[in-house]
């Protein structure tokens, strides 16, 4: 496992770096298909000492992203926290390829070959219950912004009078927006 560790508005101390390998890299021991694993580390300065500290980790799987993220006081509480915040998304993980795979699971693949096939029953995965429609009208931005407040929304849906392409407006977990303008490639 390939392991980057970036740092903004720290010092990265090696007692760090070995706490982060440390408990980043006991992850690969769940999931032994990571590849690449990204963390970073930012220190903000704010009058609040609770959100100090901002540590962000993406973990590649050959395709799939696991990715946590997490605020404290305290730079190795906040490391422990994200580490199991992706072990418990690991979990989930291999638990959905489990079921996929009727009964073989990333761990048990070696001795899925040797056991004797049981048969079990099957969950099927989720299909779409509800298809809704409704007219997408143009506008610009921020008047989408102020429609998704007023609808109680995370996300709107509208066409962007500015470039007339169909645009996707949501909130982001910091409380601002993000919007995504597709690309046909």
């Amino acid at each position: 496992m390939n392991l980057e560790i970036y740092a903004k508005n720290l010092e990265i101390s090696d007692g760090i770096r070995d706490y982060v390998d440390k408990k980043i890299g006991k992850l690969a021991r769940y999931l032994p298909n990571i590849t690449e694993s990204k963390v970073e580390i930012q220190q903000e300065e704010t009058k609040s000492r609770q959100d100090r500290f901002t540590v962000q980790v993406t973990l590649n799987t050959k395709g799939v992203l696991l990715r946590g993220e997490e605020r404290g006081s305290n730079v190795h509480l906040v490391i422990d926290a994200v580490a199991d915040m992706l072990a418990r998304q690991i979990e989930r993980y291999k638990g959905k390829k489990y079921r996929r795979a009727r009964g073989v699971s990333v761990a048990r693949q070696g001795a899925a070959a040797e056991a004797p096939v049981v048969e079990e029953t099957v969950l099927l995965p989720p299909e779409v219950a509800r298809v809704k429609r409704f007219p997408v009208r143009p506008m610009p931005v921020s008047v989408a912004a102020e429609q998704m407040e007023l609808l109680g929304h995370d996300f709107f849906l509208f066409v962007n009078t500015e470039n007339g392409s169909l645009n996707l407006l949501y909130r982001r977990n910091d409380g601002n927006y993000g919007l995504i303008e597709p690309e046909l490639g």
